[in-house]
This record gives C-alpha cells, structure tokens and sequence, in this order.
C-alpha cells in the first residue's frame, strides 16, 4: 500500500511498494522526473530506493501538508497510467576478479572461487537505487547461490572500485569509504566524476553486465593495485 510519511522537518518518504520487482526501478524513475518538473521550484533532492523515493524540500517555499497535497494527483495518476517497461542502458564493466573475500565468499558458500566469479559474471543486473555515497548504485538480483549476509564486522576503508556482494545485491564503491559487504574484485573505471554529466554512468534502472578481466587488463584500463 502507497504511502506518504514525514521523514525529519524537510523530507517526505514516499513509500511506494512494499517489495521491489523487476519494472519498479524504472517505475520510480519515471515518477522522479515527473515529480521534479511539477515540483521542482520547492524540492531540493529527490533520491529513489527500491520501493521509495524521498522528497527533501524547501522549509521557505512549503511545508509537509502542501506538498502532499500536491503529490496526491500526481501519484494518482503515475498508479493508473499503464506502464510499458523500457530495456534501459546496457553497461558492461571490466572487472578483475579476486577480490579480499572471495576465498572465503566460495568457501561460505560452498563453491569454488571460479564457480563464484562465473555465477556473477553470468547475470544481468538492473541498478535499483544509488545512494549511500555519491555515485553507488545498488543492483540486484544477486545469484541465490551467492547470497551472503554482510561481514560481521565491517572495514574501516574499502578501496575505490572494489566489487562488492551482499544479501541479494552487488556493487562498486566509487570511492574508498568504510563497507562492511564481501569484496570480490575490483573495477578500474571511475563510476563518480563530479566534472562529468552526469557524475554517475550507472542511472535508476540501467542494466550492467561484468566483464571478466585479469591484472594486465586491469592496469591497461587505468586500474590501479
């Protein structure tokens, strides 16, 4: 069931489904663009989840009650109208495999270390949500095989571009921050440029595919060890 909740003095979280599907992403992006040109003038931040998309706005310009009663129609309508689902952007993204934790990963998952690189190498993933930190975009599905809680106790510091896995999900961190997901591999692109337009390559509902690559290839495409 849809709902609008207060989310501190400046933030409305809409909460849009109670589970993601495979269209919701795209789904939710539409709605974003929609709500930022109806809106816009009043709204400082729109940040979609996997089911929800949280509205920060202007204290000066409106308030939580006018500014739900202005997305009423709109999510009326973004309910009623039919959906027709968009492939969205392909991305394939080298990836060098062997990563901190994928010894353990095969091991707590019962595989061996080329059995995990090909299972995830294997699937399409759709970027669900991007938050976290600037430019990390959640994709899922994530092989059931490779499912895997996050590590008990996180790091302090994971290195830009490490490919990381947990609960259903997979990512790369654009920057060296603390994580407590399994390290697998390591990406040698940037994935965040605050210079580039966009910063991020990897949009609300795009596809990405890994593409297996070794050390040398790594170095070649700018990666550094």
């Amino acid at each position: 069931m849809m709902r609008i909740e207060p989310a501190g003095a400046e933030a409305l979280l809409l909460v849009l489904a109670e589970q993601p599907d495979a269209h919701l992403p795209q789904r939710i992006a539409v709605l974003a663009e929609r709500i930022r040109l109806e809106l816009g003038a009043v709204l400082t931040d729109l940040v979609p989840g996997w089911t929800s998309l949280l509205l920060h706005y202007d204290l000066m310009r409106t308030d939580h009650a006018q500014l739900a009663k202005r997305l009423e129609p709109l999510l009326e309508h973004w309910l009623a109208e039919p959906f027709v689902a968009q492939g969205g952007r392909l991305h394939e993204i080298p990836i060098c495999y062997g990563g901190e934790d994928l010894a353990e990963v095969a091991r707590l998952c019962r595989l061996t270390s080329n059995e995990v690189i090909e299972l995830h190498a294997a699937a399409q993933y759709r970027v669900g949500a991007i938050g976290f930190a600037p430019g990390f975009a959640y994709l899922g599905e994530l092989d059931a095989r490779l499912a895997l809680p996050r590590r008990a106790t996180p790091r302090l510091a994971v290195p830009a571009g490490s490919l990381a896995i947990a609960e259903r999900q997979t990512a790369i961190y654009p920057h060296s921050s603390p994580g407590g997901w399994h390290l697998i591999g390591r990406c040698p692109w940037p994935l965040f440029d605050p210079q580039r337009t966009p910063p991020c390559p990897l949009l609300l509902g795009d596809r990405v595919r890994f593409r297996p690559i070794d050390e040398r290839d790594f170095l070649a495409e700018g990666g550094q060890l």
